[in-house]
C-alpha cells in the first residue's frame, strides 16, 4: 500500500527580494510626483468626492510603481488607490502613490508614497513560521521632500535611511504629542471624533494634524509622535505604517477591535504606553 504524498509547500517569500522591489518602485513614484512639483499650476485635479482629490500625480506615479512591482514581482496581486485590485495570491500590494494629496496640490511640503506586501494567513515568510494571520511584512514610505526612506521588515526591524529605529520612550500619556486626521470627507463620525480630540486636547501635551496619514504613522515608528489615530482612513493608507510602527518596537491595531490589522483604516498607534492609553481615551467615543 502506497503512503499518500505530502502536497509541497511553498517556498518562502523572499521578503528583502520585495523590499528591493518597493523601495524601486517608490523612487520611480516620487520621480513623477518631484517632477509636478515644480509646475503644479499645470496639474490636472479631479474631485473623487467631497474634499477628496486626485491629480494627474496620483495617477502616473501610481502607472510607474505598478510597473516595476509587475515587473520585479508578477506573482503578488496589487490593491492600488486609483486603479483598484482585489488582494490574490499569496501576498499584495497596497499602494498610496501620493498620500497626503491635498497638501501636494496646495504646495505644502508633506506628502509621500507609501508601498505595503501584505501575505495572507499561512503564507510562509523568510526568518519565521507561516503567517498566522493576514499582515503586512514589507513597508516602504518614502517622503521625497526630505529623502527620507522608511522601510521595515516583518521580524526583523524598522530603518530610516540605513538608521534603525525605535518608537519613543515617552513614558507618561500626559507628556505624549499625538499626531492624527480631521474628518474631511465623510463627515458622518464627526460628532464621534470631536469629543475625541477634545479629550486628546486636555490629556496630552499636544496634538498635530500634518494631513498625510502614512508619515504620521512612520513617524510614531522613528520616535517623533508618540502616538497616532484616525477613523475611516483606507487600507493603502495604513498598511505600511502599520509595520513600521510595529517593528520598531511599537502597538499599531484596528480600533474596533475586528481585524488582525487595521484594514478598515480605524487605526491606533503608539509606543506600548501610549498605544492601551490612547486606545482608553478614544473608546467612550467610538461609534457603536
Amino acid at each position: 500500500m502506497s503512503t499518500p504524498t505530502a502536497p509541497a509547500k511553498s517556498p518562502a517569500l523572499d521578503l528583502f527580494a520585495a523590499l528591493d522591489a518597493a523601495v524601486t518602485a517608490a523612487h520611480a513614484g516620487a520621480a513623477v510626483l518631484q517632477a509636478y512639483a515644480h509646475k503644479r499650476a499645470e496639474l490636472v485635479v479631479d474631485t473623487k468626492a467631497r474634499n477628496d482629490l486626485v491629480s494627474q500625480a496620483d495617477r502616473e506615479a501610481e502607472a510607474a510603481i505598478i510597473d516595476v512591482l509587475k515587473a520585479r514581482t508578477p506573482q503578488f496581486g496589487i490593491v492600488a488607490e486609483e486603479t483598484g485590485g482585489t488582494p490574490s495570491g499569496v501576498a499584495s500590494w497596497y499602494i498610496d502613490p501620493l498620500d497626503g494629496t491635498t497638501n501636494f496640490i496646495h504646495s505644502i511640503p508633506h506628502y509621500a508614497v507609501s508601498i505595503a506586501l501584505v501575505a495572507q494567513p499561512g503564507c510562509a515568510v523568510c526568518f519565521g513560521t507561516p503567517m498566522t494571520e493576514s499582515g503586512p511584512v514589507v513597508a516602504v514610505v518614502y517622503d521625497p521632500v526630505r529623502e527620507e526612506m522608511f522601510t521595515a521588515v516583518h521580524g526583523v526591524g524598522a530603518w530610516l535611511n540605513s538608521h534603525r529605529i525605535h518608537v519613543s520612550r515617552t513614558a507618561s500619556f500626559n507628556d505624549a504629542v499625538l499626531g492624527t486626521g480631521f474628518p474631511y470627507s465623510d463627515m458622518s463620525f464627526s460628532e464621534h471624533y470631536m469629543p475625541m480630540l477634545n479629550d486628546a486636547i486636555h490629556q496630552t501635551q499636544g496634538v498635530r494634524r500634518n494631513g498625510a496619514a502614512a508619515l504620521d504613522l512612520a513617524w510614531v515608528a522613528c520616535g517623533r509622535f508618540d502616538g497616532f489615530w484616525e477613523l475611516r482612513l483606507k487600507p493603502w493608507d495604513v498598511a505600511a505604517g502599520t509595520l513600521l510602527v510595529r517593528e520598531a518596537g511599537g502597538q499599531c491595531f484596528d480600533a474596533m477591535g475586528k481585524h488582525p490589522w487595521p484594514i478598515d483604516g480605524n487605526v491606533v498607534s503608539g509606543n506600548n504606553t501610549v498605544a492601551p492609553a490612547l486606545m482608553t481615551m478614544i473608546q467612550p467615543h467610538l461609534p457603536k
